[in-house]
């Protein structure tokens, strides 16, 4: 984490991509950046593909079903409140990880070393003016649906889903800021998608950093990861239980990725997630699992995350 701070005290523009775990740290100047490693923090329509066949093949639902039993039998305990849980997905898509980058239409995006391809909705934290806010995303429903906007804005399970995350990102900031606030509770955004549209609910929480923030960058993202919106809470407890439930290792998958010129940040969780391995392109996926989660639905919504943004 010390060559984040370094580098953002340099006021000399980098790419730093950090995994779910810390232990894969990534940090350097965007001139020096191998041909290999591209990003882009902007939103822009494709030019002109046709949607590419995308073939998924998600676990078993009895496999889903296990792991979704443990979890609630640990809120029953006491031990968490909101877990997020995920699977990986074996996809066939017929495009390279780099033709997956230059098609997907997503306001944040990653290809790194021809390991994996990150497409993301979701930011992370944003510095600007010395000002910190992240963007918790939390509820996802298909458009198609009838009221669809309405009927996620008044569920009572992804209410309580987002309110948990919200306090959750409260908490964060304060550790590293001060004047904690949310700007903005519970709004939608859209995403299109190969097959659908789907609707996602988001909130916007700020806080105020002292002026020699980039000095410590290091220790202020160290203090906010794993980010609350992939873990759950309480999130230290809530950590150790995803790491005996899920059965996968999650990698740079839920970790973040950003770029940073010492006086700005932008940044983003890896979630959408598309990663090589031996036996071809896996897409990793989840979400949050409360008292009130039905198996049934949260299943769908593992499947439905696993997309194509156009």
């Amino acid at each position: 984490m010390d060559r984040l701070s370094a580098l953002a005290k340099e006021e000399r523009p980098f790419l730093f991509v950090i995994s779910y775990d810390k232990s894969e740290i990534f940090a350097e100047p965007l001139d020096q950046l191998p041909p290999d490693i591209r990003v882009s923090f902007k939103k822009r329509p494709g030019a002109g593909y046709p949607p590419p066949r995308l073939i998924k093949k998600p676990v078993p639902f009895a496999t889903y079903s296990d792991a979704f039993k443990k979890v609630i039998e640990q809120i029953e305990a006491g031990n968490t409140y909101l877990l997020n849980l995920t699977f990986p997905t074996p996809i066939e898509i017929g495009l390279s990880l780099e033709q997956i980058y230059e098609r997907a239409n997503a306001p944040f995006k990653l290809l790194f070393k021809n390991r994996f391809v990150c497409f993301s909705p979701e930011p992370f934290v944003t510095i600007e003016n010395d000002t910190i806010s992240t963007f918790p995303m939390k509820g996802t429903i298909d458009a198609s649906i009838p009221d669809a906007a309405e009927k996620i804005m008044a569920d009572e399970k992804e209410m309580a889903e987002h309110v948990m995350v919200v306090d959750l990102l409260r908490n964060d900031l304060g550790i590293v800021a001060k004047r904690v606030r949310v700007k903005k509770f519970r709004y939608i955004d859209s995403i299109v998608t190969a097959d659908k549209t789907l609707l996602q609910v988001s909130s916007h929480i700020e806080a105020k950093l002292k002026s020699d923030w980039p000095g410590r960058l290091g220790s202020i993202i160290d203090s906010l990861l794993p980010a609350g919106s992939i873990t759950g809470t309480p999130k230290k407890r809530t950590c150790e239980i995803i790491e005996s439930i899920e059965s996968h290792e999650r990698g740079f998958f839920t970790g973040v990725f950003g770029v940073c010129d010492g006086s700005s940040l932008w940044s983003a969780v890896m979630i959408r997630y598309i990663e090589r391995t031996p036996l071809g392109l896996v897409y990793k996926s989840g979400g949050g699992i409360t008292i009130d989660s039905d198996p049934e639905s949260e299943y769908r919504e593992l499947i439905d995350k696993v997309y194509f943004p156009l």
